[in-house]
């Protein structure tokens, strides 16, 4: 269950929604660079790249202290309370 005073939430009655639906199992909550997050629970590591818009990016992932290998995007299901950090790669000269 999220803590509603831990997030800002615009009304309690969107942070009872929220809360119901982690209850019924259709949203599980990460943390993504320190900040609390949901997601879908089928949600995989590709599908957290869409969601962010981070597609054609370059990025590196670790999970819960675990760098995610790019071949293992696919394949790696984000968890309850999984821990992620995101770089994004900047270019420039």
């Amino acid at each position: 269950m999220f803590n509603c005073d831990s997030m800002r939430m615009s009304t309690v009655l969107e942070c009872t929604f929220i809360n119901q639906y982690l209850a019924e199992g259709n949203l599980i909550a990460l943390t993504i660079n320190g900040v609390a997050q949901q997601l879908h629970a089928s949600s995989n590591v590709t599908e957290l790249i869409v969601e962010l818009n981070l597609t054609g990016k370059r990025i590196a992932i670790e999970r819960n202290g675990e760098i995610v290998p790019r071949s293992l995007f696919d394949t790696t299901a984000l968890q309850p309370n999984d821990k992620l950090e995101i770089v994004v790669a900047v270019g420039g000269g």
